[in-house]
């Protein structure tokens, strides 16, 4: 292959990158794509120049692993420091910063003076660095010709050098792709995606150079090993011992560099889109950097031992192929160099660019157009693009004539280090401006002027000068004290020397400057952004009025960003602020720093303050009243959210807000203070997931429970419970959507609530030991007691079968005595002797009465009396009542008045009116003059039933025991005889019915029982509405043929007597074989049956059925029985049998038996008339 074909080879790759710039460029709207973080991680290799490719082996060949040295910083910066990295990314995007010197400026109250000295130092430090990639082209161009046999120009040849024609085509890509937009924060796809490319083919080219240098070209991996053990140079490298001082200073250098490079910092914060590119680039970039430098060592052995001084050791990586006569090999090697070069140059090329268009040459032109009118002031768009071409030829030019003009004998990791050692005097104002709260801009200036100049003195200096200079060898003026490379008769190497005195003179004027004054109002607005946790007094703001309007200020913002940017950055505006901006309008504060960020994307924060600054100086009056309102813009919005925080702060609970992408956008005091969270994690811009993942590192929570956590607090509207164990409190967390997206959540300290539950609980387990041991004896008592319960229940159950038994059995003798004694009265008439009769009838109707209540009770209690519900009109119902107790009243002189109503109810009829009957009873019994008044009081879906009365009355603490069984007062037992059982049974119907029963009593004047009934809406039926009495008809009975049955012969003679008095027909049977022969021997029904339920082996309705169907005639019935269960009631209406309940009352009987009688005599007319 012959050296102009390397050459050539070279020129189609720079047209190559020239492609896949343009690729990127055209499809950038795809970069949100999965490949985007592998891109950006491997685009931050712009860092591996040719310093790494050929420098770092030509380091190694003479001082070991030295070399590490300049990777270990950033390693150490992307892993250890990441969180500080992605702080530093988040300031960045939100101050919409552009470059490292736009960054200082933004710190120190967007000084000018910052800015502009920043540009100057990185620009006059990065000269020499690019000037070493030139060296490296050039070198490695000059032995690949040599090598084949060709010659080049003698350095002093300057159009015949190489390096030149590669300065230019880089140049030519630098501008192309470089300086497309004003915007500097607008993303260059096209240039990254060149520059990842390259990182890969550089890597590539190492790798493969490495592999077979090791293990193909120069035998074995073990013949070389006994090749280098027998080398004397190739010993001494291996064994050379590297200083601690030495390692730290490189180790330092590095770190700063890989932030504070300019190029580092456009390709790391700039051109960042995301903290999944910086989550990627953590791992990604330290495995890239640990693989290119895998072969440095052996490499180097290998070019020591093979080559020796024949060669320079920068230039082993190309040497050792073409030695090998591996001539493919040697062309991935010059490649990769290249690539390596090429990559470093343009994106050098491109951010220092736009530092110093944005902060050298636009102040120029700005301060120049101040004067003109706003009419006669040009576009600058044109003019900041075509600065920042000028300023990479520029560039490029002066690290050309660097490169050719300094000692050809330096090697290229001693240009590098100079660079570095430049970069670094940004540090002190960089980290401090991160950390230290006090740092203005007067320390800054001071410190970045000292150190630049130290330097300058120590390190840019020795490398210019001839290498037998005066000045090196005797210092400035003679003064041995002041030799640049021995300062103060320092004893080091040249580089720790340099590094040592300039950082040293940076840092103590930085902290002199600044404790020399107190930091502007602007510097503390600025501070309390960079540490967020920093609250400065808010200024006493003065309302400043303007007369810019905000078509001016959209025309000034034009000629720098492009008329049809600002208008869509106005629409945002106003989209954001839900106002609109009339051309008219003068601007406010918020506008003011919308468009201050905003025009710092194109020119920086320090010429945006300038620009504006003059604007409403040339408007307004004074220019100090101008700038004081752009102070005030940044100060308004500062106070209003420390006014927020110190509000936010005296909260006990913790308060965070997320933004639409879950990364925390505010918090209070409280919050960290309840999660213990520290420095690194408290972050704007951090999203959940970190937190909840220190919160896991630090085992605060588990690993399991991580995701559900965040899920919670993302999506979840559920109250969350965490516990921490490094604080041992419990948090509840609960989150809420915010309108725009984003979320806003609690943090409540409920450690003392869930420690009282604690508490509880353990209480509770100690009962619990307490209750087992009591277990036993209580399930003994408790198993005694069940027993008992049973017994009782079986007892109450006997009781209750007794009394249903009894009730039959007792009322049977008593029916057929009062049988009896109503006959015999009625027989008597008159005489003397019917008194006795009536007596008699008295006393059993009292006994029957007694009974009656004990039965009533018994089935009240055991829940066999159920209510039969009907709708009816209630003042039927208490009219009837009045009538039948009207002629005990007036025997007790008592007037017993009811007051008419049209209310329905909805119930049992008849325990409503048994319930009435005992409480107008009471009232007649104890009451001595006066009355009673039955009456309704209306209460919405209510009605009140009372019974008033004017009797004795009922002292207040014993209201209670008058419902109590068998209880009667002293007072009443004086005034009337009874058993204390009507109350009771009062009581006990309303709790049945469901209806509130109260009592009012005053003693001598009289008592009110009120019940609450609901009133019904249902209508009420036909047969309800008509007449319940009917014509008063007289009660003549001649002639009704009457069967009776009953088992019982005494019930049977006296109902045979009774009837017979009344005129009836009577015929007496005791069994169903009576009936079934009474049946067979008559051809005409009876005219009314009345039977007994329970016969021997037989009931009444059976025997009532059968006769009916013998005679194929409905007989009119009635069914006598002390059952007063639901059964026998049901069936009696369903067999359309009439029932009377024992004892019976022999005027009911009558009364059914000549309604009866009538019905029978209406129907015989009927048939006469129709025949």
């Amino acid at each position: 292959m012959q050296g102009w074909g390397i050459i050539g080879a070279a020129f189609l790759y720079l047209l190559l990158l020239f492609a896949v710039a343009s690729i990127g460029d055209r499809r950038s709207s795809r970069w949100n794509s999965a490949p985007r973080p592998y891109v950006y991680a491997l685009s931050l290799a712009v860092y591996c120049t040719s310093w790494t490719f050929f420098g770092s082996v030509g380091l190694s060949a003479q001082r070991g692993l030295e070399f590490l040295g300049i990777y270990i910083g950033p390693i150490l910066v992307f892993t250890l420091g990441n969180r500080l990295l992605r702080h530093i990314v988040r300031l960045a995007k939100a101050e919409r910063i552009t470059s490292i010197a736009d960054f200082l400026a933004a710190r120190y109250g967007k000084s000018f003076g910052v800015a502009s000295l920043a540009t100057c130092i990185a620009a006059v430090g990065s000269i020499p660095y690019i000037a070493l990639q030139l060296k490296a082209v050039a070198g490695s161009v000059g032995l690949v010709m040599d090598h084949y046999g060709r010659t080049v120009a003698p350095p002093a040849f300057i159009f015949g050098d190489i390096s030149l024609a590669v300065a230019a085509v880089l140049a030519v890509f630098a501008i192309l792709f470089g300086t497309r937009h004003t915007d500097a924060t607008e993303h260059q796809n096209g240039l990254i995606l060149a520059i990842a490319v390259e990182s890969v083919i550089k890597l590539c080219a190492f790798l493969t150079v490495g592999l077979a240098c090791t293990f193909f070209l120069f035998g074995s991996p073990s013949q070389l090993i006994n090749q280098i053990s027998q080398s004397t140079d190739a010993l001494k490298a291996f064994h050379y011992e590297t200083s601690i001082g030495t390692w730290i200073i490189q180790t330092a250098l590095s770190a700063a560099a890989i932030i504070m490079l300019p190029r580092q910092f456009h390709v790391t914060v700039v051109e960042s889109r995301s903290e999944k590119e910086l989550r990627t680039a953590s791992w990604l970039f330290p495995v890239y950097l640990v693989l290119i430098n895998i072969f440095v060592f052996p490499i180097a052995l290998i070019g020591v031992m093979t080559l020796g001084n024949t060669v320079s050791g920068d230039l082993y990586v190309l040497a050792l192929p073409l030695a090998a006569e591996a001539h493919w090999m040697a062309l991935i090697a010059f490649l990769g160099g290249l690539s390596a070069a090429t990559a470093m140059v343009i994106v050098a090329c491109v951010a220092l660019s736009i530092m110093i268009s944005n902060h050298l040459v636009l102040p120029l032109f700005i301060r120049s157009m101040a004067k003109r009118h706003p009419a006669e002031q040009p576009d600058l768009t044109k003019v900041i693009l075509n600065t920042r071409r000028v300023t990479i030829i520029a560039i490029l030019a002066l690290a050309f004539a660097y490169y050719r003009f300094t000692s050809n004998n330096i090697h290229l990791a001693s240009i590098g280090f100079v660079s570095f050692a430049a970069i670094a005097q940004f540090a002190p104002a960089f980290i401090g401006g991160l950390f230290w709260r006090n740092a203005n801009g007067r320390g800054a200036m001071l410190g970045l002027s000292a150190g630049f100049l130290v330097w300058a003195y120590t390190l840019l200096l020795p490398t210019m000068a001839p290498e037998n200079a005066a000045i090196l060898r005797d210092g400035f003026l003679g003064f041995t004290a002041l030799r640049p490379e021995a300062l103060f008769g320092t004893d080091a190497l040249p580089l720790t020397n340099g590094v040592i005195w300039s950082l040293a003179a940076n840092t103590l004027f930085y902290v002199l400057g600044s404790l020399s004054r107190a930091s502007t109002p602007l510097e503390r607005i600025q501070a309390s952004i960079f540490l967020p946790r920093y609250s400065i007094a808010a200024p006493t703001l003065k309302r400043f009025r303007t007369t810019v309007t905000v078509a001016e200020l959209k025309a000034t913002m034009a000629r720098y960003l492009g008329a049809e940017r600002v208008e869509r950055a106005f629409l945002r505006f106003e989209g954001h602020e839900q106002r609109r901006l009339d051309p008219g309008m003068t601007v406010d504060t918020p506008l003011i720093r919308y468009a201050e960020q905003l025009l710092g994307t194109a020119v920086g924060t320090a010429s945006a303050r300038l620009v504006l600054s003059l604007l409403l100086q040339r408007n307004d009056a004074s220019g100090r009243d101008a700038r004081q309102l752009l102070d005030d813009a940044s100060a308004a919005l500062q106070q209003n959210r420390d006014l927020l925080q110190i509000a936010l702060d005296q909260m006990e609970q913790g308060i965070t807000v997320f933004d639409k992408d879950f990364r925390l956008a505010f918090w209070n005091r409280q919050f960290r203070t309840l999660l213990n969270l520290p420095d690194e994690v408290m972050q704007v811009g951090i999203p959940v997931s970190e937190i909840v993942e220190h919160l896991v590192r630090r085992e605060d929570i588990a690993f399991n429970v991580r995701n559900s956590i965040i899920h919670s607090l993302t999506a979840s509207r559920k109250p969350l419970r965490m516990k921490m164990k490094s604080t041992a409190k419990t948090l509840e967390i609960q989150s809420n959507p915010m309108p725009d997206g984003g979320i806003v959540a609690t943090y409540t300290d409920i450690t003392a609530a869930v420690e009282a539950d604690l508490m509880r609980q353990k209480a509770a387990e100690m009962l619990e030991q307490r209750v087992a041991d009591r277990t036993a004896e209580l399930t003994h008592v408790n198993q005694a007691l069940a027993r008992a319960q049973a017994a009782a229940e079986e007892a109450n159950l006997g009781k209750t079968r007794f009394l249903a038994a009894a009730g039959h059995d007792i009322l049977q003798p008593l029916n057929a005595a009062r049988l009896y004694s109503t006959a015999l009265s009625e027989k008597l008439g008159r005489s003397e002797t019917s008194e006795f009769a009536r007596n008699i009838d008295s006393s059993l109707e009292a006994v029957e009465a007694i009974l009656g209540m004990v039965l009533d009770i018994s089935r009240l209690d055991t829940g066999s009396l159920k209510p039969e519900v009907s709708v009816f009109r209630l003042d039927r119902l208490l009219t009837q009542i009045a009538t039948d107790f009207t002629p005990l009243a007036r025997k007790k002189d008592l007037k017993l008045r009811v007051v008419p109503s049209s209310i329905v109810v909805k119930t049992d009829r008849n325990m409503l009116r048994r319930l009435i009957q005992n409480l107008v009873s009471n009232s007649i019994k104890y009451s001595r003059s006066g009355g009673m008044l039955l009456g309704v009081r209306r209460r919405g879906a209510f009605v009140e039933l009372q019974v008033l009365d004017t009797g004795i009355g009922i002292p207040q603490h014993k209201l209670k025991l008058v419902f109590r069984e068998f209880t009667r007062l002293d007072e009443g037992m004086r005034e009337a005889e009874g058993l204390g059982l009507g109350l009771s049974i009062v009581d006990r119907i309303a709790r049945l019915l469901e209806f509130p029963l109260s009592v009012r009593s005053v003693q001598g004047k009289g008592t009110t029982f009120t019940l609450r009934i609901p009133v019904s809406n249902e209508p009420v039926p036909a047969e309800e509405t008509r007449s319940r009495r009917g014509h008063a008809r007289a009660l003549e009975l001649t002639g009704l043929d009457v069967l009776c049955i009953d088992n019982d012969a005494d019930i049977l003679s006296g109902m045979e007597t009774l009837l017979s008095g009344w005129g009836c027909n009577v015929t007496t049977l005791r069994s169903g074989a009576a009936l079934r022969a009474f049946c067979a021997n008559r051809s005409i029904a009876p005219d009314v049956i009345v039977a007994d339920y329970h016969l021997i082996h037989e009931n009444g309705i059976d025997m009532i059925g059968y006769t009916r169907e013998h005679f194929k005639t409905e007989i009119p019935a009635i069914l006598l029985t002390a059952d007063r269960s639901k059964e026998v009631r049901q069936r009696a209406e369903e067999e359309n049998i009439t029932l009377l309940n024992k004892p019976l009352r022999p005027a009911a009987l009558r009364s059914l038996l000549s309604h009866f009688y009538h019905a029978r005599q209406d129907s015989t007319s009927s048939q006469t008339a129709a025949q």
